[in-house]
């Protein structure tokens, strides 16, 4: 019986590193994958780890089909023995349900990875149908760390350093104002006192030099 399996977990907490690991442990034992992933920081068709390592992968867009790849696949001769599938967050819960059926009608190994939550703490679709579905849901056990040291579980976007909580999912420095100078868009993992405050590495040090007060809401 196959299974499909999904590993969540913050930024920065080693999901594709596991998920390069995964491949390689199952290729060193002579099974044959796939390996999918979309929107990875390295650019399209790549799986990359914040450690370095990097190998070639299928994109995945909201017209991919999950379903018909395998199928032309495996009547072309080819063999399947499981699936990589990163940065799940960004499939669509039609992909996800697509997953699930390859794995109970056609016996393959699905190991998906992934965010739970976006930067409004909003459920992701793709990560919310592999909760309703997966066989397995994993919480990986290495901690990402908030500015503060403690564990972070949110995740937030920064414009320029100051948390926003408005505007698209995914965005490569989006404004509003088109005559204001383009922000410095990025990502940054927080416990939920400081994701709750909107405190930042950045506003943090800035309220530490600041004559006033603590920055209490």
């Amino acid at each position: 019986m196959a299974d499909l399996n999904f590993y969540s977990g913050t930024m920065d907490c080693g999901k594709s590193t596991l998920a390069l690991q995964m491949d390689h442990n199952h290729r060193a034992r002579g099974r044959v994958g796939r390996v999918f992933t979309s929107h990875d920081r390295a650019g399209k068709a790549t799986l990359s780890s914040r450690l370095g390592l990097s190998v070639e992968a299928i994109e995945v867009d909201d017209d991919f089909h999950f379903w018909q790849y395998t199928v032309d696949q495996l009547t072309q001769g080819g063999r399947i023995d499981y699936f990589v599938c990163d940065e799940v967050q960004f499939y669509t819960a039609v992909q996800i349900d697509q997953l699930a059926k390859i794995t109970d009608e056609l016996s393959i190994d699905v190991f998906a990875f992934g965010i739970l939550t976006d930067f409004r703490t909003q459920l992701f679709p793709g990560s919310l149908r592999l909760v309703e579905l997966a066989d397995h849901v994993h919480t990986l056990q290495v901690e990402a760390l908030c500015w503060c040291g403690e564990r972070a579980t949110h995740n937030a976007r920064t414009e320029d350093g100051v948390m926003v909580t408005e505007g698209e999912v995914i965005v490569v420095g989006d404004v509003e104002d088109a005559g204001r100078p383009e922000p410095m868009v990025g990502y940054e993992v927080l416990c939920r006192r400081h994701h709750r405050r909107r405190m930042t590495a950045a506003t943090a040090k800035a309220a530490a030099m600041s004559p006033d007060v603590l920055p209490f809401d």
